[in-house]
């Protein structure tokens, strides 16, 4: 792969095509309808923009900007929207929410490592981080849909009983494609080395990797024909460790645990239910130069690389003037490109003003003169005067229905076409059907309390 130094075009557009286009021709899992209409969708994903009070303002130009580009279908902020050093206060989050929410596009939103693993620390106000964590599961994780003006239907985790707290996992689709949001935040997973049970972690791992698992077998049963999954957190896939049966016996051995071992088996495992391409994508502020890096580090339990995953490590020269764009139109060749889109230099700053809380309107007082008297009920408990109170207007619920196809990318990313071996390993395409063993489904794709293979019963719950 040919990495480009963008540091020479600083006022550019910088845009790298993705020549991923033979690991995306999926023939087995291409429907005749989506050969004969071309689908167009774009996304984009931002992460950090918000490190203090002077940031909110330049966020809220750059999603007016994203909201400004044609066809964009969702925006992802890809974790933090708080920095590190910022208190994890209630009204903190409830600004910052009302930001997001002004989004013009769908907007969803992924918890990263300063939203509640840093709560902890004296700068962030010395919070417990699993009940901050909690807190943003019942605010900003409250609603079944995005965030944004124009919202989408989101599947989240709780809706399985064992899986309750693990509002902040997600899952949605759009078309052929199926993309899921998970919280793995950065600071290798939230992975305590202190004495005694990592509780926190331990069931995090365990409802992750059924999120995962259960995507893939979810996508293969519609003929999906790709996977996207975002976290916040650097997992190091190049670092990826075999099962090894006489661990402990290596007393001697004193490496770092991998916070992040257990998800990457789970993508491994992925990877071989769904033969698709699954594209992991991340935030990545570690890198020292800006953009984006696509490559294929994971390996399998053999030492083999993983040909249909692919990992964009996303990290933007100015995050508060750039953005990443994912663009796939099926009727050109190739079909998908990924580039850092800037901000337009004459797009206005305006200060970022949340919009007041509406008021309740107060019930009618019967000792205010010009308003009715509350109506009289009569010994059954039944008002005579029910026209004074209409049946509701509001339209019943209506089940989350799929969106206009459309496909995703999978394999090396550079100026040239990706490799062989990339697109020997996603032209097989997603096997159609139901797994042998596949958990029956509920109406919306979830089994009911079906946890994967090898995992214990009983319920989940976060640790202490």
């Amino acid at each position: 792969m040919r990495i480009i130094d963008r540091r020479s075009h600083p006022r550019r557009s910088r845009t790298m095509c993705a020549a991923l286009a033979c690991a995306f021709f999926l023939t087995g899992a291409t429907s005749t309808q989506a050969q004969a209409t071309p689908v167009r969708y774009t996304f984009a994903v931002i992460a950090g923009t918000l490190q203090s009070p002077a940031d909110e303002a330049p966020t809220q130009r750059l999603i007016d900007a994203i909201g400004r580009e044609r066809d964009m279908s969702f925006v992802v902020y890809d974790g933090n929207l708080k920095g590190g050093k910022e208190a994890c206060r209630d009204t903190l989050y409830e600004r910052r929410q009302a930001l997001l929410e002004a989004a013009r596009p769908a907007l969803i939103f992924i918890p990263g490592q300063h939203d509640w693993t840093d709560c902890g620390t004296v700068e962030a106000g010395g919070f417990d981080p699993v009940e901050r964590l909690d807190q943003l599961s019942q605010t900003l994780f409250a609603d079944p849909s995005s965030m944004g003006q124009n919202p989408l239907a989101l599947t989240r985790e709780s809706e399985v009983s064992r899986f309750r707290p693990y509002r902040e996992n997600v899952r949605w689709q759009l078309g052929d494609t199926v993309f899921i949001g998970l919280n793995a935040p950065g600071a290798n997973n939230h992975y305590l080395t202190a004495g005694g049970r990592n509780g926190e972690f331990e069931d995090r791992v365990i409802a992750n990797a059924f999120w995962i698992e259960h995507a893939a077998e979810y996508a293969k049963r519609r003929e999906a024909r790709a996977i996207v999954v975002f976290i916040q957190g650097d997992p190091d896939p190049e670092r990826y460790e075999r099962p090894d049966r006489f661990a402990w016996l290596r007393f001697a051995r004193n490496s770092r645990r991998d916070g992040f071992l257990e998800l990457k088996r789970s993508l491994v495992k992925a990877a071989e239910i769904f033969r698709g391409p699954i594209l992991l994508i991340h935030n990545d502020d570690q890198r020292p130069t800006g953009g984006f890096v696509i490559d294929q580090p994971l390996r399998n339990d053999k030492g083999e690389v993983v040909t249909n995953l692919t990992r964009i490590a996303f990290a933007p020269r100015d995050r508060l003037d750039e953005w990443l764009q994912i663009e796939a139109d099926l009727s050109r060749r190739p079909p998908f490109r990924v580039s850092v889109r800037e901000v337009p230099k004459n797009l206005p700053l305006v200060p970022f003003e949340p919009a007041p809380p509406v008021q309740p309107t107060p019930a009618p007082d019967e000792t205010e003169p010009g308003l009715p008297a509350p109506p009289m009920l009569n010994p059954a408990g039944q008002s005579p005067n029910q026209s004074l109170y209409p049946a509701s207007n509001l339209p019943p619920l209506l089940p989350t229905t799929p969106q206009p196809s459309l496909a995703l990318p999978s394999g090396t990313g550079s100026e040239t076409p990706a490799s062989s071996g990339a697109s020997a390993g996603a032209s097989q395409g997603a096997s159609p059907g139901t797994s042998p063993g596949a958990p029956a489904a509920t109406p919306n794709g979830i089994p009911a309390a079906t946890p994967p293979a090898g995992l214990p019963a009983g319920s989940v719950q976060r640790g202490p």
